[in-house]
């Protein structure tokens, strides 16, 4: 199965590619994948970046007889001339491409365009006609959405995966898309009977940052405040610096309150996930935690305030977060 039928197609039958969405590592990941497929075996593969090439090296590539050239596949990353910013320069470049993608199906290569960019400039001729002549695949997702296209994705691969081991991959990758599938990378490797176990994933993914920070407040909350201080000092002597690990203690109070507040109003722990956009697991986890609404409210309050002391300079010593911690 192709890892592009994990997202929305608009034309699955259509080998021309056109890969929407702002993650470059994603979309690089699919790209690859797709052009290795085994019906594009024996053709051979060229790579063009629009940015570093040119479109005169495009143009040429996919204007060159295949009587004296073997089928290819095209993967064109930076295709900037589907975006707003081109210039005027380019206009003859643009003229060519247009008449090229306007008569695609006689075109006896394969083209897969990787757009990853934020917006695409859609009132354009030539971009109308890509989305029209290409099948459009959408890797934007939803944050809540990643642990299902990725559990899919690694079965596809030909990998299993526990879901104990799914969870931790997501954690310690903070839930980031990119960085999951970085991770994903060094588990095939380590995966050697095609099984990633959750013991697997410990032995070979590491703490993120944010899950380290995380541990600290967990820690304070659980009242285990020599571990927190621990967790904390190790952290300070890596590098980190108080302001940093303030911002992850926010983002860790904000979801908790947020989360209370919402179940509080009625909402069931789906209808937070979807509200939020966030990651099932944090939910629960918020919703699991202990402490009252108007504690949380202070404790970020607190946070909040000290943070704004360290960046303008009134605190500049550990102890102040420390002591934060202890309150907690």
């Amino acid at each position: 199965m192709s890892l592009l039928s994990l997202f929305k197609n608009s034309n699955c039958k259509n080998p021309q590619t056109l890969i929407l969405g702002d993650d470059a590592f994603l979309n690089d990941y699919l790209a690859t994948s797709f052009t290795h497929e085994k019906s594009f075996a024996d053709l051979d593969k060229v790579t063009i970046d629009c940015e570093s090439d040119g479109l005169d090296d495009l143009v040429a590539d996919l204007t060159e007889s295949s009587l004296f050239s073997q089928q290819k596949v095209i993967t064109v990353k930076n295709p900037f001339f589907l975006t707003s910013k081109v210039s005027k320069k380019y206009q003859k470049q643009l003229d060519k491409l247009q008449q090229i993608f306007e008569n695609i199906n006689q075109l006896d290569d394969i083209i897969v365009l990787i757009a990853s960019y934020e917006k695409l400039d859609r009132r354009k001729k030539l971009t109308k006609t890509a989305f029209k002549q290409f099948n459009v695949v959408d890797t934007q997702l939803k944050t809540y959405e990643v642990s299902k296209v990725m559990k899919s994705l690694i079965v596809s691969e030909g990998y299993q995966i526990s879901s104990s081991a799914l969870q931790l991959l997501l954690e310690r990758s903070d839930q980031v898309l990119d960085t999951i599938l970085s991770n994903f990378s060094k588990l095939k490797m380590a995966a050697t009977d095609g099984k990633i176990t959750e013991d697997l994933v410990r032995r070979n993914v590491d703490l993120s940052f944010a899950q380290n920070v995380f541990a600290i407040l967990e820690s304070a909350l659980r009242q285990n405040y020599s571990e927190a201080v621990e967790r904390l000092e190790n952290q300070l002597r890596e590098g980190s610096n108080p302001a940093q690990l303030l911002a992850v203690f926010e983002n860790q109070l904000e979801l908790i309150l947020v989360v209370k507040v919402l179940k509080e109003r009625g909402r069931s722990e789906s209808e937070i996930v979807k509200e939020l956009g966030v990651h099932p697991y944090r939910v629960k986890l918020a919703l699991n935690n202990k402490l009252s609404i108007q504690k949380l409210a202070e404790l970020l309050k607190a946070a909040i305030k000290l943070d704004f002391n360290y960046k303008n300079g009134q605190y500049r010593e550990d102890s102040f977060i420390k002591l934060f911690v202890l309150s907690v």
